[in-house]
């Protein structure tokens, strides 16, 4: 399972960085991403981004404001939140495909990805 950390607390206008990580190594390095799931909603696709790191692609309403990237060598995918809202208040689940996809692969499938983090709380006081 993957082990993701960094929510919390923010008010309007900040800024959170998230962080993810899949356990132990492996030749495999994985296509990642973020979703979230807000309170009363369904889980909703965030960011994604390909093993190679050269590919990313975003939601509307997220672009511009966030940006994932991943380490260099692990299957490590980080998500930096500028210019947080209320509306971004969510549970953040970071999400991998574990098989072998293209180098510049990216999907925000949600049914794609295998693997799954516990979710990490990101609340935004107005």
């Amino acid at each position: 399972q993957l082990q993701a950390s960094g929510g919390g607390l923010v008010q309007a206008g900040g800024s959170l960085s998230l962080s993810c990580a899949a356990p132990g190594r492996t030749a495999v390095r994985y296509v990642m991403a973020w979703f979230r799931q807000a309170p009363g909603k369904e889980r909703e696709f965030v960011a994604t981004i390909s093993w190679d790191g050269r590919n990313t692609y975003y939601s509307d309403s997220v672009k511009g404001r966030f940006t994932i990237s991943r380490g260099n060598t692990d299957n490590v995918v980080y998500l930096q939140m500028n210019s947080l809202a209320p509306e971004d208040t969510a549970v953040y689940y970071c999400a991998a495909i574990t098989n072998l996809r293209p180098y510049n692969y990216f999907t925000d499938s949600v049914g794609e990805y295998h693997s799954w983090g516990q979710g990490t709380l990101v609340t935004v006081s107005s």
